[in-house]
């Protein structure tokens, strides 16, 4: 992703909210159907790779004991940094994927990649789902959610990142899939929310 770098750079630098992310309700609305597909109603330690604007990092804040969000590019963890400074259960750091995985502060009950992967060639994104998998803990949560029409700085095809995801053999718990976006949500544990609760 680094040759991706400037590219970046150049979105924050001229726009704090490049993807309209506050106020566009097809992104208020992804948010909140991938929110409402976790299965747990609460996380101790989520991570959240390519946080961006911290949009979606705000809101795993109000349903995880503490948030690791991270981006490579410096002007978006400037805005992230301020979007989230009245948050003590967020830390924000400066990560490149994969090269840059925090395998140190694994495990993770929550890992959500929101529109991430695409920007990864195929190895890298092999590498990813790995760590994922290493990162995961015993009955923790992988979240994907991704764009799925072509744009010019696409890498990988969304059908390519969530079957590198699909291929650790996780229990698949959600699959939202429409024109915009395939949100999926896969668990160590196959128990759905229902089960969870002793409704079924």
């Amino acid at each position: 992703m680094s040759d991706k770098k400037g590219y970046f750079e150049g979105l924050y630098g001229a726009d704090e909210d490049p993807y309209a992310l506050r106020t566009r309700w097809y992104e208020q609305r992804k948010r909140a159907v991938l929110m409402a597909a976790l299965p747990h109603a609460r996380y101790a330690r989520a991570y959240e790779p390519g946080c961006g604007a911290a949009e979606l990092t705000v809101e795993l804040a109000q349903r995880c004991d503490a948030v690791l969000a991270s981006d490579f590019s410096e002007h978006a963890l400037a805005v992230a940094r301020r979007r989230t400074a009245g948050l003590p259960n967020v830390q924000i750091v400066q990560q490149r994927l994969p090269a840059d995985w925090p395998r140190d502060a694994a495990p993770f009950d929550v890992i959500v990649l929101s529109e991430v992967g695409y920007f990864l060639d195929a190895r890298a994104m092999q590498q990813l789902a790995e760590d994922c998998d290493a990162s995961l803990a015993v009955d923790g949560t992988l979240v994907a959610c991704d764009w799925r029409p072509d744009f010019a700085e696409r890498a990988l095809p969304t059908a390519q990142v969530h079957a590198a995801l699909a291929g650790l053999g996780l229990a698949r718990l959600v699959l939202h899939d429409e024109a915009d976006f395939l949100l999926q949500v896969w668990c160590r544990t196959p128990h759905s929310v229902a089960q969870r609760e002793g409704i079924r």
